[in-house]
C-alpha cells in the first residue's frame, strides 16, 4: 500500500511539472492519428491534439510533402466530424489531393488572403473556434508574441494548430508544442508494377516539449501511415534488379 501510494504522487507531481511547462496532458479520450512509433516521443506517447505544431520546409517539394503528411493527421483528427480551416495568403495545396489521404476538401475552409499579417489574424481567430477539428496556417514568418496567442487560442479551444513555415527568415523559438520537418523520399513501385508508388517521407521531430525528438520513414497506405521497414525495402530492390 504504500508503495502505491508513493507511486500515486510522483505520478501526480510528473503532472505538475508538466502543467507547469506548458504541456496539458491529453484529454480522456486521445485521439490515435496512427504514427505508430512517432507517437512514443510524446509525453505519455500520445499524439499532443489541442496544441500548437510548426511545420519547417526550404523547397517547395518539402513544402508539397508536408501538406500531404498534414493531410494524413487531418483525416484522423476529422474522423468524429468536424471541419477544418486552412489559411494562406499564397495557398500551396491543391484541395482535390486531400481526397487521397481520406479528407474531403469539401469539409475544409480555404481562406485567401492578401498579407501575412492578416492570415496571422485570421488563424488566432479560428484557433478560438471550439467547433473546428483543426487550422492550418501557411505563414513564413511569426514572432514569439504572436505564438503565444496561439498556444493561449488553442488552451482554451482545444483546436490543434498547425503552422507550415516555408523558408522562414528567422528560424527563431516560437510556442509550440512540436517542431517538425518533413522531407519526400523515394516511393517503392506496387507489387512490381511501373508507376509511383505510395507516398513516402523521412519524419524528423526536431523538438518535442518535454518529449525526445527523432526521425522515422513513413509512408501513406490503405488509408493510414505506415512503417518503412528498410531492410524489407532493400530485400525487395534487390530482387526487381536481379529477378
Amino acid at each position: 500500500m504504500q508503495a502505491a501510494k508513493k507511486r500515486e504522487i510522483i505520478e501526480q507531481l510528473q503532472k505538475d511539472l508538466l502543467l507547469l511547462q506548458g504541456y496539458s496532458p491529453p484529454s480522456a479520450h486521445p485521439v490515435d492519428v496512427g504514427l505508430g512509433p512517432v507517437v512514443a516521443a510524446f509525453p505519455n506517447a500520445v499524439f499532443p491534439v489541442g496544441a500548437m505544431h510548426e511545420f519547417l520546409s526550404d523547397t517547395t517539394e518539402h513544402t508539397a510533402a508536408t501538406g500531404g503528411f498534414i493531410a494524413g493527421l487531418l483525416a484522423s483528427l476529422m474522423r468524429q466530424g468536424g471541419v477544418c480551416v486552412w489559411i494562406s495568403a499564397s495557398r500551396t495545396v491543391f484541395p482535390p489531393a486531400l481526397s487521397t489521404f481520406g479528407v474531403s476538401p469539401d469539409r475544409i475552409i480555404f481562406i485567401d488572403l492578401e498579407r501575412e499579417k492578416d492570415v496571422l489574424w485570421a488563424m488566432e481567430e479560428a484557433l478560438k473556434c471550439e467547433g473546428l477539428a483543426a487550422v492550418i496556417g501557411e505563414i513564413r514568418d511569426i514572432s514569439l508574441t504572436s505564438s503565444r496567442r496561439f498556444q493561449l487560442a488553442v488552451e482554451q479551444s482545444r483546436v490543434t494548430g498547425f503552422m507550415l513555415r516555408h523558408q522562414p527568415r528567422d528560424r527563431n523559438a516560437i510556442a509550440c508544442i512540436a517542431r517538425w520537418r518533413i522531407t519526400p523520399i523515394a516511393s517503392e513501385p506496387v507489387d512490381d508494377m511501373p508507376g509511383v508508388g505510395f507516398p513516402r517521407w523521412k519524419v524528423e521531430l526536431l523538438k518535442a516539449r518535454n518529449g525526445k525528438p527523432g526521425v522515422w520513414q513513413l509512408e501513406w497506405a490503405a488509408g493510414q501511415f505506415r512503417t518503412v521497414d528498410e531492410k524489407i525495402v532493400k530485400h525487395g530492390a534487390v530482387i526487381r534488379k536481379t529477378g
